[in-house]
């Protein structure tokens, strides 16, 4: 059984271990756990954003943050921003994800939004076949740049 709860502060370093594990993730995370720890302090601090992490058996097998954003657009809706979703490569493709999201939702749906998004890496194709088979739609095109 998953135990979906909010991180704490000793759970960073088994986070760091699923953000890194992946191609993509191993490439762009740091070995140096100290960012991550001050990033962790500041979420905490905010109110809004959250680390959840999926527990079995002791060991941490999924994690996603999950923060909320007050809005005028769309009547006002509160909204859900998902991001960093991981899975345990080795636990992939085992209905886990389907359950983060579902506690995504639930989470969201408690908090009062009316609206979940959430922005996925173009090179993470599998990942864009799951969210859709989830009920997300690709209905935006999103851009970023580095500060």
């Amino acid at each position: 059984m998953i135990i979906w709860r909010l991180a704490k502060r000793d759970d960073v370093p088994q986070v760091l271990a699923l953000l890194t594990d992946d191609d993509l993730g191993a490439r762009r995370e740091s070995e140096d756990p100290r960012p991550y720890f001050a990033a962790f302090d500041a979420m905490t601090a905010e109110g809004n954003n959250h680390l959840i992490v999926g527990e079995q058996d002791g060991v941490i097998i999924a994690t996603y943050q999950l923060t909320f954003i007050s809005g005028l657009s769309l009547r006002a809706s509160r909204r859900a921003q998902v991001e960093s979703v991981r899975v345990a490569s080795t636990l992939r493709s085992a209905g886990i994800g389907s359950l983060l999201m579902a506690d995504a939702e639930a989470r969201a749906r408690a908090a009062g939004c009316g609206l979940i998004q959430l922005t996925t890496n173009r090179d993470r194709l599998r990942a864009h076949a799951f969210y859709e088979r989830q009920g997300y739609a690709p209905s935006h095109l999103g851009f970023k740049k580095p500060l």
